[in-house]
């Protein structure tokens, strides 16, 4: 299925903010341990940890980083503690945000994300008033020139829900949750090994935003990326094409 994917872009582009911020390392370190810390340190029994070790793994991370990060989440060293918070509010135009932090001091966490969306026109709301729009998903995501035919066939026969292909050839493969280390794993067994391989939040439909209130939607994104506390930053707006990254 043929499309432009403005969710492939958006994650291409937060690729790009992180590695660009040099914040990269520091939250793949606090994904590790907390994976770690919620289904144990061996990477072939927990598939979080799997996911998080790999992606480390492609963005250059050693091994014994890798490996003190386990331990830290494990308790086998002497490590900050930190915990899961998700933060729910609405950006400028009325376009559900969905923050994931990993903090060791939620008081701290909290203000910052309160201040961020005051100061940037949005508003911070209870818990569950805009969860329930996203469905979390598991995003494998290809490059152009890599055979769509072979990837669907492998991702659907290993149980993939969807294959999308961008109009620049860029192609998404969408997953169950439960079933994203399995598809990951066939794929690239298969030779087949993507750019971007994760579990995210996707909204279960998009709602368009233009002019003014667009570009203080993507302001307010931004501004929440940039806190250190911030692992990820979903919404469910829909970009102009002229704000969406080259690819």
């Amino acid at each position: 299925m043929a499309g432009h994917s403005k969710w492939a872009n958006i994650k291409f582009r937060k690729a790009a903010q992180d590695a660009r911020r040099g914040k990269l390392f520091t939250k793949l370190i606090r994904e590790i341990t907390v994976a770690a810390r919620a289904g144990g340190g061996d990477v072939t029994a927990n598939a979080r940890l799997r996911a998080a070790a790999d992606k480390a793994l492609a963005a250059n991370m050693t091994r014994d980083t890798i490996d003190r990060a386990i331990k830290r989440g494990t308790g086998e060293l002497d490590g900050v503690s930190y915990e899961e918070i998700r933060y729910e509010g609405y950006a400028p135009g009325g376009v559900a945000v969905l923050v994931e932090c990993t903090t060791d001091n939620r008081n701290r966490t909290v203000s910052e994300i309160r201040h961020t969306f005051n100061k940037y026109g949005g508003n911070l709301g209870t818990d569950g008033s805009v969860a329930y729009l996203f469905d979390k998903v598991g995003l494998l995501i290809f490059p152009s020139g890599v055979d769509e035919e072979e990837v669907m066939e492998v991702a659907v026969g290993a149980g993939a829900d969807d294959v999308d292909t961008d109009d620049d050839g860029t192609i998404e493969v969408t997953t169950p949750a439960e079933e994203f280390s399995a598809v990951r794993e066939a794929l690239t067994s298969g030779g087949l090994t993507p750019e971007i391989a994760e579990i995210v939040q996707r909204p279960a439909n998009e709602t368009p935003l233009e002019g003014e209130d667009a570009e203080k939607a993507m302001r307010l994104i931004d501004a929440l990326e940039e806190l250190d506390d911030v692992q990820d930053v979903y919404t469910n707006a829909s970009f102009p094409e002229d704000m969406q990254p080259a690819g």
